[in-house]
C-alpha cells in the first residue's frame, strides 16, 4: 500500500535504520543520506520517510511531504555549502530516466560544474 513500508524496498530499510546509511539531515517527514556512489563531490539523496514509487506518485498523493523532499534538498545544499557556486536537485521518475530504486528521492548534486543538457 503506497505511503506504508515496504519490506523489499532499500530506502524503506535505510528509513527504519535496517540497513545503515550516512545521514546528513533528517525531518519529522524525510531522511537526507550520502550516496553510496556519488556522481559528484555532493551528492546526497533525500527521501520521504512514507513509501511512494516515484516522484510523481509522491506529488500526486503528499503534495506536503512532496514540498518537505524540496524544502530539505534545500537545506541540504546549504548545509553542504555549494549554494553559492550552485548545485542540481535531480528526481527520476521510471526505470527509462534512469530510477534504480523505487521509492521517491531527490539527488542534490554539487561541488563541480554540471553541464547541460544532462546525461
Amino acid at each position: 500500500m503506497a505511503g506504508e513500508p515496504q519490506s523489499d524496498c532499500l530506502f524503506c530499510k535505510v528509513v527504519t535504520g535496517e540497513i545503515p546509511a550516512t545521514i546528513v539531515r533528517e525531518s519529522d517527514t524525510t531522511v537526507a543520506f550520502r550516496d553510496i556512489n556519488p556522481q559528484a563531490p555532493t551528492h546526497v539523496l533525500v527521501i520521504p520517510k512514507a513509501h511512494y514509487r516515484d516522484a510523481a506518485a509522491l506529488a500526486a498523493a503528499e503534495p506536503g511531504i512532496a514540498a518537505d523532499v524540496l524544502r530539505e534538498s534545500g537545506l541540504v545544499a546549504a548545509d553542504e555549502k555549494i549554494t553559492d557556486t550552485g548545485y542540481r536537485i535531480v528526481l527520476n521518475t521510471g526505470s527509462g530516466a534512469g530510477q534504480t530504486v523505487f521509492h521517491a528521492h531527490a539527488h542534490v548534486l554539487g561541488g563541480r560544474g554540471l553541464q547541460w543538457p544532462p546525461g
